[in-house]
């Protein structure tokens, strides 16, 4: 890839745009660059572990709270596009031998703030939307399966249930192609919310294949790194998060 000028920062709306050659629509790269997305984004989170560590931490933590806390749930749809920009911009300035601070995780609340919580909100509606119509199809409920009366009913309705999820996950497939360059869209490139996820989502689109090799790699990393008491997804989690960035500047810039 080649080099890219640093970046210039508008006073007015706190924007980072990258120059460059880019391509809105992206580019369709070749299958093995699923493993080469993995691969750069080592390299990133090698240079900086200790923050990255720092930032894998703090996400967690305040995820977990956000889970257990009232309407928590609905703020994590909304701040996962926030915190999402941080850790792309984080990731672009470890790429321009730059010096990353942690603060740069909360680097989303001070560029574009609005425009990724229009992501967020467009994310958490898709979610309502498609688990509801997935509910009122098969008919599932928790509590049904909670008060089942016999072994088979238990059975019958787990496997409704599971069907449920499983098809929830599918039609969710492009929901989450829609968000996944959503963010560094947003903030290098001034793109507005629905601009910036049909941007994503041709992107995701025009690499199914490496996609396939990217996620088969990645959950085959996941189980390894579930095996010491899930400690090696501190390490994990802050590379799959470089991944967005180095497999964005593949897909979205011409060589």
């Amino acid at each position: 890839m080649s080099a890219t000028p640093g970046p210039r920062i508008s006073p007015a709306d706190k924007t980072i745009v990258l120059g460059g050659n880019f391509l809105a629509e992206g580019r369709t790269v070749p299958v093995e660059h699923g493993w080469t997305w993995i691969a750069s984004a080592w390299s990133i989170f090698r240079r900086a572990i200790g923050t990255w560590i720092g930032m894998a931490v703090t996400l967690l933590i305040i995820f977990i709270v956000l889970a257990v806390v009232p309407l928590g749930a609905i703020v994590s749809f909304l701040v996962t596009p926030v915190f999402g920009a941080g850790l792309v911009i984080a990731s672009r300035t470890i790429e321009q031998r730059g010096e990353v601070q942690f603060s740069q995780l909360f680097a989303g609340f001070a560029y574009r703030f609005g425009t990724l919580l229009v992501v967020g909100l467009l994310y958490l509606i898709g979610t309502a939307v498609i688990t509801l119509a997935v509910v009122v199809a098969t008919g599932i409920s928790v509590f049904e399966l909670m008060n089942a009366t016999s072994p088979e009913m238990a059975v019958a309705l787990g496997l409704k249930f599971v069907l449920a999820v499983l098809l929830i996950l599918a039609l969710m497939l492009p929901l989450f192609m829609a968000i996944w360059f959503a963010p560094p869209l947003v903030v290098f490139h001034e793109l507005g919310a629905i601009e910036a996820m049909k941007a994503s989502f041709k992107g995701c689109l025009r690499n199914v294949m490496p996609f396939l090799l990217y996620g088969v790699v990645l959950l085959i990393f996941g189980f390894i790194a579930s095996i010491p008491m899930g400690l090696g997804w501190l390490v994990l989690l802050p590379v799959t998060a470089a991944s967005i960035y180095t497999a964005y500047r593949d897909i979205y810039f011409a060589e």
